[in-house]
């Protein structure tokens, strides 16, 4: 059972995707990419502040999940931020795992960005990851081989499946596209004239239908 976030991060998926095929970008043939980390660092996690624009909601399935992998593998991700003008550490992704232990000690990595560079990130780091496709025959064969104690993780890896099924059947329905068509719209003089054009077209082998605006 897929949540609504779930089902609309799916249509907005499907979008992009659609989207891509018929209108790829051209490859960058020159292209400068800079390291923008500038540090690692361990904090305190309550001492990390929360973006104001944090678009993402954490539902309880979605922390019982984290709690979960934190049992089984224990934490194995760093919290991405960058540095405000007063020293202070500001989130860019890590919100949840800021939330379930404040008190504990994470490690961070420490971007070189500004407010504008920030923003950008946080609109398109999941959005992006997204758009990714799945090869459904890896993702059996990793489910068949690997285990968890955990119902909340087993739950997790065969619901992402099947949205990755359901998800691949829209797309491939989404990217048809509708034939091409020509119409014609004639504006009737009431009802009854309107009847009168249908009959007569369909008399002649037109495919017509009523529409009433």
């Amino acid at each position: 059972m897929f949540s609504r976030d779930a089902i609309a991060e799916r249509d907005v998926t499907l979008r992009y995707r659609v989207a891509a095929k018929r209108y790829p970008f051209s490859p960058l043939t020159k292209m400068t990419i800079r390291n923008r980390i500038k540090d690692h660092r361990r904090v305190r996690a309550g001492d990390l502040v929360p973006h104001e624009h944090n678009w993402r909601s954490h539902p309880d399935f979605q922390r019982d999940a984290l709690k979960a992998l934190y049992a089984e593998v224990s934490f194995a991700r760093s919290l991405l931020t960058y540095e405000l003008p007063d020293g202070r550490l500001k989130l860019i992704d890590g919100h949840l795992r800021r939330e379930l232990d404040p008190d504990m000690l994470v490690d961070v990595e420490v971007l070189d960005v500004d407010d504008v560079e920030a923003r950008k990130l946080l609109l398109s780091m999941d959005s992006v990851a997204s758009l990714a496709d799945a090869d459904q025959e890896v993702v059996a064969q990793l489910q068949k081989i690997t285990q968890s104690d955990s119902p909340v993780l087993t739950d997790l890896w065969r619901s992402l499946a099947e949205s990755e099924s359901a998800t691949q059947a829209a797309l491939a329905e989404a990217a048809q596209a509708p034939p091409e068509q020509f119409l014609i719209v004639v504006t009737c003089q009431n009802e009854n004239h309107q009847v009168e054009l249908l009959q007569e077209f369909e008399g002649r082998g037109i495919r017509c239908k009523a529409l009433v605006s």
